[in-house]
């Protein structure tokens, strides 16, 4: 099968469309034939090799896992012997494991419990989408920082994969939503459902005078005071972004372990449970994808660098044309 495939850490330049074994899949997963996948966060973090920890965990000179990509949707292929809740022939949606082979290829196993079936009104590209940035908004929001209806809930970085969907949600769990993002993004972010929308180009909002009872931060531009500056008094900041460094990451640990009005950090690892969940949201309308820039398979090195620049609107999308996966490079 064809797959992208990383060699070393570094740029989009590493990435490489080769021919690679189809992989078998174990006892307790699901082979998908791939259709989409999508570019997280994440990816160009492990692409890059930085920060450091990324090394430790997935290889201290070279990657471990040669196929990047978590997100994905497709249709099952086949299933392992433990495996009873998905046939061959399935469309799903949902995520590779972390310390594996990716999704950036014609097929990738996945665990049973990390997939669920695909949204009915959902194209593979829109579902691709969903799974870890979808998955990541609904654990800070509903997990980690106990949204409850009628509460005033800020995005900071509504605008991207993660926040675009964290509007979507905090409005579907009643939440009063306001979105921070640059001057071309506003009406974007209205569309979604922000009530209130913040021009960070043009307005500070932690100087505003509003008070918000949560603040999910996906993106580390103001400090802890400041934030804490426009919290209510049982309000919280939940961090979210590995954009702001390891200073950032190891102050919200400190500060959370302080009862300072900072949570902790959570996992944006999709589950099935999780994926259900968020299929209602999406076959009632209450939650739709936001995609930027759909790239084919050979020009996933295009659409990390693309990603990698910070402007992304929404989610980027990899594409995978099986005839034209098999006749690239022939």
């Amino acid at each position: 099968m064809k797959a992208i495939v990383q060699e070393a850490y570094g740029s989009p330049t590493v990435l490489k469309l080769k021919d690679v074994d189809k992989p078998v899949a174990g006892d307790d997963e699901v082979l998908v034939r791939v259709h989409a996948a999508a570019v997280n966060a994440g990816d160009y973090f492990m692409m890059r090799g930085k920060p450091f920890p990324v090394r430790v965990m997935l290889g201290l000179r070279k990657p471990r896992y040669k196929v990047p990509g978590w997100d994905l949707a497709g249709r099952v292929e086949e299933v392992g012997k433990n495996e009873t809740r998905f046939r061959p022939g399935e469309e799903v949606f949902g995520a590779c494991e972390t310390a594996s082979d990716g999704s950036f290829a014609e097929y990738a196993c996945v665990p049973a419990d990390r997939l669920a079936p695909k949204p009915a009104n959902l194209t593979f590209e829109q579902a691709a989408a969903v799974p870890v940035a979808a998955v990541t908004a609904l654990h800070g929001l509903r997990d980690a920082g106990k949204l409850q209806p009628g509460q005033k809930v800020l995005i900071n970085n509504a605008s991207g994969g993660v926040g675009t969907f964290a509007v979507q949600i905090a409005k579907a769990l009643g939440a009063e939503v306001t979105g921070v993002c640059s001057t071309r993004n506003v009406e974007m972010v209205r569309s979604i459902g922000a009530d209130h929308v913040f021009d960070y180009t043009k307005e500070d909002f932690t100087r505003s005078g509003r008070r918000y009872d949560l603040i999910l931060d996906n993106i580390g531009t103001h400090s802890f005071s400041a934030y804490r500056r426009v919290l209510t008094p049982q309000g919280i900041v939940i961090p979210n972004t590995g954009h702001a460094g390891m200073g950032y990451l190891l102050k919200a640990s400190l500060l959370s372990a302080r009862g300072r009005q900072v949570g902790k950090m959570f996992s944006g690892t999709p589950t099935t449970e999780d994926l259900v969940f968020l299929k209602g949201l999406l076959e009632s309308g209450k939650i739709t994808p936001v995609i930027d820039r759909t790239y084919p398979l050979s020009e996933t090195p295009a659409a990390m660098g693309y990603a990698a620049q910070g402007h992304v609107r929404g989610k980027v999308v990899i594409t995978i044309d099986h005839h034209d996966a098999q006749t690239e490079g022939s």
